[in-house]
């Protein structure tokens, strides 16, 4: 995969965030993102980032991102920077510092690889 390239349309928007909202079984090893409530947090993510008029980006829906054990999780494209959600005050972190100020939510952030079982 490379970079965007000078000929590539310009972007539709500038940031594009997306929340996992995969279900497994009850009870599933891996457990599962709308399980631990993603649903709910991707709801408020939409609803917050109009209040605060952050203006071209899109919140979606997303399936499974293999990360449920760590989640709920949240990707940022086009950083794909990669971030849990545990909270609507989670949700405002993300949204002030990384998509409204440049920045990141650093306490929020996931590793960059998942730890490997022992």
């Amino acid at each position: 995969m490379g970079s965007r390239r000078p000929d590539d349309s310009p972007l539709f928007y500038e940031a594009h965030l997306f929340v996992c909202c995969n279900r497994r079984p009850d009870g599933h090893p891996r457990g599962s993102c709308a399980a631990k409530g993603s649903e709910k947090l991707r709801d408020y993510m939409k609803a917050r980032a109009k209040e605060m008029r952050l203006a071209n980006l899109r919140v979606n829906s997303a399936g499974c991102l293999d990360r449920c054990e760590l989640g709920p999780c949240l990707v940022i494209y086009p950083e794909g920077v990669w971030y849990r959600l545990g909270s609507t005050e989670d949700v405002d972190a993300v949204l002030a510092r990384h998509v409204r100020d440049g920045g990141r939510a650093t306490a929020l952030l996931m590793p960059a690889a998942d730890p490997k079982p022992a």
